[in-house]
C-alpha cells in the first residue's frame, strides 16, 4: 500500500510590475556634516576652525526686526485691552489723565514763575540793600497814574520788577505804586516814593528826578552807582 504523495511547495509567480505600478523613488538630500566633523585643511588653521565651530554652535541667527515686532505686539495688546473696557471706565481714565496733566502744567508754571521772581529785588521783608545805577529823568504822568515834576522826591523802578508783581492790565493798580525806598550814596541818603516804571533800567537800577540826583551826586555825571533798600513790604 502506497502512502500519501508528499506535497511539494511551488512558489507563486507574480507578473513583473509595469512602469506605472513601480513605486516612486524618494529623493533624499544629503545630510550636512556638523561643524564638529569639519577637519581643517592646509589653508585653514586650527584656531579658525575652532572659531567657526563656536560660531555655528553658540551664535544662532538673529532676527533684525525682533524689537519692532515686540513693540507692535505690545501696542496691539494695549489697544485690545482698551477696546474691551466699558465706555464709562474709559471716560473716567481719560478724565483722570486730563486732571493730572493740568496739575503738572500748573505746578510747572508756578515753579517757573517763582524761580523768575525769587532773585529780583522785590520788597519782601524790607529787601536790600541793592546796588545799581542811578540816573535822572523829567517826570510827567507816570505808570502809577500820578503827575509829578522835577522837584518831587520820587523814583521810577525797573520795568522788570514792576511787571513781576503786576496784578492786571492796569498799571495804576500795581502793588509797587506808592511804596517807599531809601537811596544811599557817599554817606547821603534820601527816601523816595515809587510812581513810575523805567523801561531802560536793569532790575537794580533806579531813575529819579533832577533834584534827587543833585542831592546824591553831581548832575554832570549823569549816571552813578547807588545803593537802595525797600522801606515797605508788598
Amino acid at each position: 500500500m502506497e502512502g500519501p504523495t508528499p506535497h511539494t511547495y511551488q512558489p507563486q509567480q507574480f507578473p513583473a510590475p509595469t512602469e506605472e505600478e513601480r513605486p516612486l523613488r524618494v529623493q533624499r538630500k544629503p545630510v550636512a556634516a556638523p561643524a564638529s566633523a569639519y577637519m581643517p585643511t592646509k589653508e585653514v588653521s586650527v584656531e579658525e576652525h575652532e572659531h567657526y565651530t563656536r560660531q555655528d554652535t553658540f551664535n544662532p541667527p538673529r532676527t533684525r526686526n525682533a524689537p519692532a515686532a515686540r513693540r507692535i505686539t505690545l501696542l496691539t495688546s494695549l489697544r485690545t485691552r482698551w477696546t474691551l473696557l466699558q465706555k464709562r471706565t474709559r471716560l473716567i481714565i481719560i478724565g483722570a489723565a486730563t486732571i493730572v496733566l493740568v496739575l503738572i502744567i500748573g505746578l510747572s508754571a508756578g515753579l517757573a514763575s517763582r524761580s523768575r521772581t525769587s532773585n529780583l529785588p522785590l520788597p519782601n521783608d524790607h529787601g536790600g540793600p541793592y546796588s545799581g545805577d542811578l540816573t535822572y529823568y523829567d517826570p510827567a504822568l507816570g505808570a502809577c497814574g500820578l503827575i509829578n515834576d522835577g522837584s518831587d522826591s520820587i523814583v521810577s523802578v525797573s520795568h522788570i520788577i514792576f511787571d513781576a508783581v503786576s496784578v492786571g492790565s492796569n498799571p495804576n493798580a500795581n502793588p509797587l505804586c506808592g511804596k517807599k525806598i531809601r537811596a544811599r550814596r557817599d554817606g547821603k541818603s534820601i527816601d523816595l516814593k515809587v510812581v513810575d516804571r523805567c523801561t531802560g533800567c536793569q532790575s537794580t537800577d533806579i531813575d529819579v528826578t533832577r533834584s534827587v540826583f543833585k542831592a546824591l551826586a553831581s548832575i554832570d555825571e549823569g549816571r552813578v552807582g547807588v545803593e537802595w533798600s525797600w522801606l515797605e513790604d508788598v
